[in-house]
């Protein structure tokens, strides 16, 4: 009980109860003496003014958060360049004098690591780069180049440099972002349409130009001629197949490209698809004296895909080996379905064969080993290419190997 009291009077008096205690006691006895009672009361009372006001401590005040101008400025480089490193674009920072303050990660695969506070120039020796950095150094409007970056292989970026602008930094002081975004791979598809309008321009404009001339002979020297008619009217007749083959497989390989993102989702036994296959090109086979020889196994061999466009890249494959491995006189298709392992389809013909040095390019529109013989065999030089495409949207791929004098191999891997 006397501790809870004790307790009590430190929360409500601090330190000081026991002193008034002590002149309680004190004015008691003073009483006792025959000190008049107002006199001793007066004297208790002011003394213990004084140690109350003594003893007393006025609490802190509570602690305010320090407002934006009191607390400690951050250093802006460094928030820059940790923003800069959470980006994929080589990216340096600047200040006014063109030295490098910070990079990123990206950057330092491009550039190679440069000391802080090393100049840009130490790094870059494009002198159209420079120049974009001087001029914006000096006028504070963005700039930007297109630049070419020829080794280790080609890429293009686009280089841009900008002010960055932050409210109450001096002009002097001010930073600037060195940016280099990757390009090459829109120059590379542009080069691609380009090349293919002129391929296309050309593989046409060679049969309309001979069906111009059949028609003009047709009406002129050979008007009167049946003989002429008939042999001209065959040939008209080839080169206008010719070019109706060739816009098929262009609007073919154009709707290839629009769902080349999209892939399929049925599912296709490949033990009939290569049975009809098979089937489909026996004429041509026997025209060409070539036998197909399937390699089956007994059971479904199932693979995700669309029946139609598989049906196309198989029709391809076996019909070039009957054209160009007709030498061999046959021409074997296997079908290979481990347990474990990818479904495998490979059309193997024993011709010719295929020189080392063209086997990388025989999947790009229009390439042909020999443009005599494709034509004269009636190709149209885009049939590998649709087959790529096919089976870029089937998430399959297609293994070409070649032997000169032993043959070629053409290998669907699913």
């Amino acid at each position: 009980m006397g501790s809870q009291w004790g307790t009590w009077l430190n929360k409500r008096f601090g330190g000081s109860w026991l002193l008034l205690l002590a002149l309680s006691l004190a004015g008691a006895l003073s009483v006792f003496a025959g000190v008049p009672v107002w006199q001793a009361g007066l004297a208790w009372f002011a003394l213990a003014g004084l140690v109350l006001v003594a003893d007393h401590k006025p609490e802190p005040a509570p602690e305010r958060p320090a407002t934006a101008e009191e607390q400690a400025p951050h250093d802006v480089a460094e928030v820059i360049s940790a923003a800069l490193n959470a980006l994929d674009i080589p990216t340096l920072l600047l200040d006014g004098e063109a030295n490098v303050l910070s990079q990123n990660a990206a950057a330092d695969r491009l550039l190679g690591s440069l000391p802080l506070g090393a100049h840009v120039a130490g790094r870059l020796r494009s002198p159209a780069v420079l120049d974009i950095i001087r001029e914006t150094l000096a006028t504070g409007r963005p700039n930007q180049i297109e630049h070419v970056e020829r080794l280790p292989s080609q890429q293009v970026y686009v280089v841009r440099i900008a002010p960055v602008d932050l409210p109450g930094r001096d002009q002097r002081d001010r930073l600037y972002l060195l940016s280099f975004r990757d390009v090459s791979e829109l120059h590379r598809l542009d080069r691609m349409r380009s090349d293919f309008v002129a391929n296309a321009s050309h593989e046409l404009r060679t049969p309309l130009a001979s069906l111009r001339g059949f028609i003009e002979t047709l009406q002129g020297a050979a008007k009167s001629d049946p003989k002429a008619q008939e042999r001209f009217l065959s040939i008209m007749l080839d080169q206008s197949t010719r070019m109706s083959r060739l816009i098929d497989d262009l609007l073919s390989l154009s709707r290839l490209e629009l769902r080349s993102n999209v892939a399929p989702e049925g599912k296709v036994d490949l033990v009939p698809l290569l049975s009809h296959v098979r089937d489909a090109l026996s004429p041509l086979a026997e025209e060409l004296g070539v036998e197909i020889n399937l390699h089956l196994p007994e059971r479904a061999v199932e693979v995700t895909g669309d029946r139609d466009e598989l049906v196309q890249v198989f029709e391809n494959l076996v019909e070039n080996a009957c054209k160009y491995g007709q030498d061999g006189e046959t021409v074997d298709v296997f079908l290979k379905a481990p347990e474990a392992g990818p479904v495998e389809v490979t059309v193997v013909d024993h011709g010719p064969g295929i020189p080392s040095e063209h086997v990388p390019r025989l999947t790009e529109r229009f390439y042909r080993v020999s443009v005599a013989d494709s034509r004269s065999k009636k190709g149209t030089g885009l049939g590998l290419a649709i087959v790529k495409h096919i089976l870029t949207r089937h998430r399959a791929r297609l293994v070409v190997t070649s032997e000169m004098g032993k043959g070629s191999q053409f290998t669907v891997r699913f």
